[in-house]
């Protein structure tokens, strides 16, 4: 017996009892799981960058807000959040993960509602390299992209064009109402 008929032996066993299948669960396929793993594979690597450079904890998510404050200097989180174009909420709760990760510290703000975020010392040693990284990445997307037939950047900015015309939310909840009334007819 084959590895390959011995998986499918659970599968069609399950169907047999009238269990749902693989066939039932819309997860097993995805358009977007490869691009989403895609990302994934590569913020793999560029950790690896920071661990070739003995910089084990730090992940690349968290980069973007380390960067920025580098350069501008402290902000408030609702300042950080505009500047990288995130919910006050989101960013709040990164910056307390990246606090606790010992790479960001907070004082009070101005009033008794804000907080004040800026680069602990142990961040501000490893800016350079980060800010290196950030322009070599940069880079190396370009000449990815140059050998591809339609670059990334560029299909993000169709969809975008696309998504203009009609929110991905509407063309989702069109598609939901439309399946719901075909099972009700």
């Amino acid at each position: 017996m084959s590895d390959e008929t011995d998986a499918a032996a659970p599968a069609e066993e399950a169907q047999e009892r009238g269990a749902p299948g693989p066939a039932d669960d819309p997860t097993e396929h995805s358009r977007w799981r490869p691009v989403f793993q895609l990302f994934s594979d590569l913020d793999d690597e560029i950790a690896r960058v920071y661990a070739d450079n003995g910089i084990d904890d730090l992940k690349p998510a968290w980069v973007l807000e380390m960067i920025r404050l580098h350069v501008r200097g402290p902000m408030t989180i609702a300042e950080l959040a505009r500047s990288v174009g995130r919910t006050h909420s989101a960013l709040s709760q990164k910056v307390a993960a990246m606090r606790a990760a010992g790479w960001l510290e907070t004082t009070p703000g101005a009033d008794a509602r804000s907080k004040q975020v800026a680069l602990t010392a142990k961040a501000e040693r490893v800016a350079g390299l980060l800010t290196a990284e950030w322009r070599a990445t940069e880079a190396t997307i370009a000449e990815i992209e140059s050998e591809l037939p339609y670059p990334l950047s560029r299909v993000a900015e169709d969809i975008r064009a696309v998504l203009a015309r009609k929110s991905f939310h509407n063309r989702i909840s069109d598609r939901l109402a439309a399946d719901h009334a075909a099972h009700d007819t």
